[in-house]
């Protein structure tokens, strides 16, 4: 198992989330701005896939350590697969959560509820400096609701509604959300990964 960990992210709420749902693995982990002159890597790639095996690369080379990135696209059918991998910044370039998902709920206004459904997609990336990178998955299902609800988390987590739950991910406890959210599925795939490669 590896030793050291760079978490190739600065987004704060990210970085709490990833930290907690790798405790226990005994793996120190590390943040990326522990390394003031790494690189901020641009997130131009078509999927998240590209984007998460970019980031991770990138930092892994700079930093000499195993390094870990994930990258989060909300499909919604009704967009047309809108905002997709552009998730982060749907509203523009500087735009914060809450631009990104009014702007989402303006282009959803007059959608019936039958026709909001939507899929979170999170791609988890892992490289070794110099090798291919290991790739992990996590989707979960959901609506998106016609007004914000809850205030916990992130991102889109007002307006993405659980059916099964009946509730929003902004309404679930950070307990809750770890054990069913997208980013929870993919680092529990992440986590089998770091268990079983090895530093070289």
């Amino acid at each position: 198992m590896i030793a050291t960990l760079v978490l190739a992210t600065r987004n704060q709420d990210k970085k709490k989330e990833l930290s907690a749902l790798l405790a226990g693995l005994g793996i120190c982990l590390r943040m990326v701005e522990e390394f003031p002159d790494a690189p901020d890597v641009i997130e131009d790639g078509e999927t998240c896939e590209a984007n998460a095996v970019k980031k991770a690369t990138e930092i892994a080379r700079y930093t000499g350590y195993t390094a870990l990135a994930d990258d989060t696209g909300l499909q919604i059918e009704a967009l047309g697969g809108n905002p997709g991998v552009f998730a982060a910044r749907y509203a523009g370039l500087g735009a914060n959560y809450e631009d990104n998902w009014r702007k989402v709920l303006h282009e959803m206004e007059g959608i019936p509820w039958e026709r909001r459904q939507a899929l979170f997609v999170t791609v988890a990336a892992i490289v070794q400096p110099g090798f291919e990178a290991h790739v992990a998955d996590g989707s979960l299902r959901g609506m998106i609701a016609e007004r914000p609800i809850g205030d916990q988390g992130f991102g889109y987590d007002p307006i993405f509604f659980i059916p099964s739950l009946g509730k929003t991910m902004a309404q679930l406890s950070t307990g809750e959300k770890n054990m069913i959210s997208h980013r929870a599925i993919a680092l529990r795939k992440a986590k089998i990964i770091l268990q079983t490669i090895t530093e070289q």
